[in-house]
């Protein structure tokens, strides 16, 4: 929601101190392209950002159907914020589909814009309109603002040697410059991105958006259409350098720099999957850090090679979503037996199958928790906002080194794809990591375990001296044949487990927002429902409840006090984006009668809904 204070900078400009748009158009209108544009602007202006994309499903959905309608939302403010906003205060609108889709989420008195040389008898039709909505009043609840956006920016373009087509794919960057001028957004931005990424080797093209970028932001200035524009300040955020960052780019990040803290070389083998590829195509940029890339042939190729590469003492890792994540179970559970440290990626999609592959879940929690045969426990860290998959990416690794083990890293597409300002660390500050290799031959056994992390030795093959025996078949205690013997395989069943028992001594105890010593609510979440929580959770406090929140990112194992702290509130509330996977784990583990708020829509949460639940259940 928009807030208004009574400060005006100037007398045509309105100073406010949030603001959520909303960019929808057809999926070949580039309303990404302008959604991060607008985003990476408002980052360097200084305002706190959070985004959220929406990107159909569909590879290519006939051009103004209502399936191929692609959007994306930003929120910018002055203050701290958790989320991108339940509702957009604007919407742009490229085309009749994209208003059918979006404007039920518009509050009334919202501001739409509307690209109205779309608005033709063949587009309302494929939308599903009877008769045009901005001629039968049904948009009298909004202040509607008819702009030719397709005509202006082909006007703005008639004096360049452009194609039609090559013409009406600019007129994103008009939209774009008319939002600037109404945000009071500087250009320099964005003309750098068109220069860097066009300038070379297509000056045509480069010329031509930064002309209607231009145009559009001039003719917000000269219209009559708009009686004032606004203004949201800077936000005061910490001191130190920041950069806007998606989730899978700090995850990258992350993990680039883990293997610097180690001092070890990465290596990545993945098969491409939405919405993880990124990730790939992040660290294949790495390539002069020293970072190995590696494109599968499909899943199981990829989680082997990554194997392999913990084997020969670099840190191995590869990266799925669900899907994947069922295909590579027989090789997670490998990595389990040969007990060497390796780290997978899992950007949670929805599912089942193929699902909706451009919409976000939280529903692989129990598939990582449990889907492999036998017991085989491997340690599960899940980052709660997009920044700080950087922070846990270095986490998953700590663990995955230290204790010898697998370690999923669970984000989510909302997560992997949304952004928000990071600030980057100070190296000095942050964890090294000592890989501690086997070297002695004198004292070398494959199974003997340290005995305070039941870690085995990590032995680089080609040691001399060093030579042992790997695979999945059952090891002995201490040497690491084979054996199948039952007393032996009870002993290393319970030891594997009890070594990621024991990781909760060497992790964070989860510290409650509220009421520290107990209440009659306690709001617990995981991975991306952080936001809406916090929010919601700060609301409930400000109409004077007793709600407090505790957020976990460390899933296998919980952290040891968590347990305590849920028995000291009366009552329990789960959200997630499943159905109530936490909620099982945590009501078979510490017998709470915990409440499970459970959505399954492809997005995530509103506020209002968490807000809602919060007072129905201390009220």
């Amino acid at each position: 929601m928009t807030t208004v204070s009574e400060q005006q900078v100037e007398p045509d400009v309105l100073d406010v101190d949030r603001v959520t748009i909303r960019f929808a158009g057809d999926s070949g209108d580039g309303m990404q392209l302008t959604g991060t544009q607008f985003t990476k602007t408002s980052a360097v202006f200084g305002n706190d950002i959070s985004t959220v994309p929406d990107i159909p499903a569909e590879i290519r959905a006939p051009q103004g159907s209502l399936p191929g309608v692609s959007a994306f939302q930003v929120s910018f403010s002055s203050f701290d914020i958790y989320t991108p906003g339940d509702r957009p205060d604007v919407l742009v609108a490229m085309n009749p589909a994209a208003l059918k889709v979006h404007l039920p989420d518009l509050p009334k008195g919202g501001i739409v814009i509307v690209n109205t040389d779309e608005f033709n008898e063949t587009n309302l039709k494929k939308a599903g309109y009877a008769a045009n909505p901005l001629r039968d009043n049904s948009l009298q609840a909004y202040r509607v603002f008819e702009v030719a956006i397709g005509a202006l920016n082909a006007r703005a373009l008639e004096s360049l040697d452009l194609s039609s087509q090559e013409v009406d794919r600019s007129k994103n960057m008009f939209a774009l410059g008319l939002m600037f001028w109404m945000y009071s957004r500087p250009l320099d931005t964005t003309i750098k991105f068109v220069e860097d990424r066009f300038g070379r080797r297509n000056p045509k093209i480069a010329e031509a958006n930064i002309a209607t970028l231009k145009a559009g932001y001039y003719y917000g200035e000269t219209t009559e259409a708009f009686a004032q524009h606004y203004h949201v300040p800077k936000a005061k955020l910490a001191p130190g350098l920041y950069r806007n960052v998606t989730g899978n780019e700090a995850t990258a990040l992350g993990f680039l720099t883990a293997s610097k803290l180690a001092d070890r070389p990465l290596f990545y083998g993945s098969y491409p999957i939405t919405p993880a590829s990124e990730v790939l195509h992040q660290l294949a940029a790495f390539k002069r850090f020293g970072v190995k890339t590696f494109q599968a042939e499909d899943e199981i190729a990829a989680i082997g090679s990554a194997i392999g590469a913990a084997f020969g003492g670099s840190l191995g890792m590869t990266g799925t979503s669900g899907p994947g994540i069922a295909l590579k179970s027989e090789a997670i559970g490998l990595a389990v037996m040969v007990e060497l440290p390796l780290v997978v990626i899992d950007v949670q999609r929805s599912g089942p199958s193929t699902g909706i592959p451009t919409k976000t879940e939280q529903g692989d929690l129990l598939q990582c928790m449990f889907g492999r045969n036998s017991v085989a426990p491997v340690a599960i860290v899940a980052p709660s906002t997009s920044s700080d998959c950087f922070n846990m990416a270095i986490e998953a690794w700590r663990i995955a080194i230290k204790y010898r083990t697998p370690v999923i890293f669970l984000s989510d597409l909302y997560l992997g794809v949304g952004s928000e300002p990071w600030l980057i660390p100070d190296p000095a500050k942050l964890p090294r990591m000592e890989a501690n290799f086997a070297t002695d031959p004198a004292t070398f056994k494959a199974y003997e375990r340290d005995p305070e992390t039941l870690a085995r030795p990590w032995a680089v093959p080609g040691t001399p001296g060093l030579e042992h025996r790997i695979g999945g078949l059952e090891k002995a205690n201490i040497t690491g044949n084979v054996n199948y013997e039952a007393e032996n395989h009870d002993l290393m069943t319970r030891l594997r487990f009890e070594k990621i028992e024991r990781i909760a001594n060497d992790i964070p105890e989860v510290e409650v927002f509220g009421d520290e010593d107990g209440g009659d609510l306690l709001v617990l979440g995981w991975g991306s429902t952080y936001g809406v929580i916090r929010t919601a959770v700060q609301r409930a406090r400000v109409a004077g409840k007793s709600v407090s929140q505790v957020h976990l990112k460390h899933l296998n194992p919980f952290p040891k006090n968590l347990g305590d702290v849920l028995g000291r509130f009366d009552k329990v509330l789960i959200p997630e984006n499943n159905m109530g996977q936490l909620s099982l784990l945590i009501r078979g583990k510490y017998l709470v009668d915990a409440v499970g708020l459970h959505r399954v829509t492809g997005r995530p949460f509103m506020i209002q809904e968490i807000e809602d639940k919060i007072l129905e259940m201390v009220d």
